[in-house]
């Protein structure tokens, strides 16, 4: 008989294998893989004494804690489904969610517990140890039986509408784990600091994959770079994970406060496409650099920008261009990955037409919670359809454009986004930039950007201009410059939708 994938089974043999190892450090809290493991079976007994029975909604809002990585096991043992909240959301925000889930139960750290207020849930826990304390001896004893049963919901930022319900299984959730740890090298001796949000994709499953190998999760509640570096240097960090914002401000801490690391360190950027200067920045702390690129419905990464020995000989600028690139599917994902016109034909790996990013297999969403219409329309012809415009080299890798809505069409050109704000952000004075299409009386539309410069830098609007000039075809270039803080997504992402309607308030 053929067992079940599921993530469980990570648990159940690290507890054995390394029981007396330390699995998790939460400030001056250890445990050990046996006490990770105790603690997560009391959770489950607890949560089945409230009455959760299998496929009922599980919520957690809280930062990286024990708390949060013990739900990524403890309600998946008892049949129920897992619901990962975005702290950075309004209160508004996660009660829609909440009531959209219908979730049973919320797991809440004290410093959330006022997000819940109104949502309507059943039970609202937020004194988790006592929680565990209270717990029954055991929980009911039910085996997974169906490896493509859904196990999480995570939800899209929402940024163009209501947030959707992405659902995670079993066997995705299995394979996606195994996929970090063949990628990225992760063994016994990983020492994971938890820069990423566990609620961004389930912590791109690195919540499953860290403990498969048995290595050390290091929580860390808030993106700090001081604090990260300090943990990095005293806990032995190996590897950790970000958004380009979080790379790019732990690399600007490194090189005012002359930081270099010693060790070995590996950092997986992804989330947005990286501009070269915050690689090349990253890569002075001594860090290895390593870019994915993914969606929530591809349970994170998908794809990886594979390092070929060939490219060490390369300058550091040449080197941070081809890091930028998504690159090629991950061993687990196979070859499911194509870029496509708008009739589903392959285009030319030229790296100059454009077409959009689809992918399907084991590492592709169940479908979204209680949306068979998104569904269906997000899987139109057998793949999943990303939104994401990409060309491919003529090596085979790809390399994200843009997204549909934020390519410009000025005078009939399309216009890359992307491409501008890495020639924008090559800029000694620019620490983020984000172009948008504004309307224009001349040409319908032309690129603005929306600028921020890094502490004690200076520029003006006309010498960045002047600065794309010099290396872009005029057309290109940002006809207007906005200074000021970017607007984000709870999960560190640009706002671009905020900037899109700011522009459209008044004409060039």
């Amino acid at each position: 008989m053929i067992a079940p994938l599921t993530p469980l089974d990570y648990l159940v043999r690290a507890a054995h294998v390394w029981r007396d190892s330390i699995a998790v450090v939460d400030g001056g809290r250890r445990f050990t893989y046996l006490q990770f493991a105790e603690r997560v079976a009391r959770q489950s007994a607890a949560l089945a004494s409230l009455g959760v029975l299998p496929g009922d909604r599980v919520a957690v809002v809280a930062p990286n804690s024990p708390m949060t990585l013990e739900a990524h096991f403890a309600p998946l043992q008892i049949g129920a489904v897992l619901v990962m909240l975005n702290t950075r959301l309004a209160a508004g925000e996660l009660g829609w969610i909440l009531k959209h889930c219908g979730a049973k139960v919320l797991l809440a750290d004290s410093t959330c517990r006022h997000l819940a207020d109104g949502a309507g849930v059943e039970h609202v826990i937020d004194d988790y140890e006592t929680f565990l304390e209270n717990a029954p001896a055991a929980a009911p004893s039910r085996p997974v039986t169906d490896e493509n049963a859904c196990i999480t919901i995570n939800y899209t930022s929402g940024t163009t509408g209501f947030p959707k319900g992405v659902m995670f299984t079993h066997r995705g959730a299995w394979v996606n784990a195994m996929g970090e740890i063949a990628e990225h090298g992760l063994s016994r001796d990983t020492v994971y600091l938890w820069t990423l949000p566990m609620f961004h994709c389930n912590g791109w499953c690195f919540t499953w994959a860290v403990t498969a190998a048995g290595g050390r999760h290091i929580c860390m509640r808030q993106p700090d770079p001081a604090e990260a570096v300090r943990l990095i240097e005293a806990e032995g960090v190996t590897h950790l994970c970000g958004a380009p914002v979080v790379v790019g401000n732990l690399a600007r801490y490194c090189q005012a406060n002359g930081v270099k690391f010693a060790r070995g360190l590996r950092i997986v950027t992804a989330g947005a496409p990286p501009p070269p200067a915050v690689i090349r920045a990253a890569e002075e702390t001594r860090a290895r650099i390593t870019h994915v690129y993914g969606l929530t419905e591809t349970y994170g990464p998908h794809t990886i920008c594979a390092w070929k020995p060939e490219w060490d000989t390369l300058s550091a600028a040449d080197r941070a261009s081809l890091k930028a690139r998504q690159g090629v599917p991950y061993l687990v994902a196979g070859m499911d990955l194509r870029v496509t016109d708008l009739q589903m034909n392959d285009v030319p790996a030229d790296g100059r037409t454009m077409g959009e990013v689809l992918m399907r297999g084991n590492n592709v969403m169940l479908g979204y919670y209680d949306n068979p219409e998104a569904t269906a329309e997000a899987f139109e012809g057998g793949w999943f359809h990303s939104g994401d415009l990409a060309v491919v080299h003529p090596d085979g890798y790809i390399e994200v454009r843009d997204r549909k809505k934020d390519i410009v069409i000025s005078g009939g050109e399309n216009i890359s986004s992307i491409e501008v704000e890495k020639v924008l952000a090559d800029h000694p004075s620019v620490a983020e930039v984000a172009i948008v299409a504004a309307p224009d009386e001349e040409w319908g539309e032309v690129p603005k950007a929306y600028v921020a410069l890094k502490p004690e830098a200076h520029a003006t609007a006309e010498e960045l201009i002047a600065w794309c000039r010099g290396r872009l075809a005029h057309f290109k270039c940002p006809k207007v410059v906005e200074f000021g803080p970017l607007p984000r997504t709870a999960t560190g992402k640009i706002r671009k939708n905020e900037l899109r309607a700011r522009s459209r308030v008044t004409s060039i």
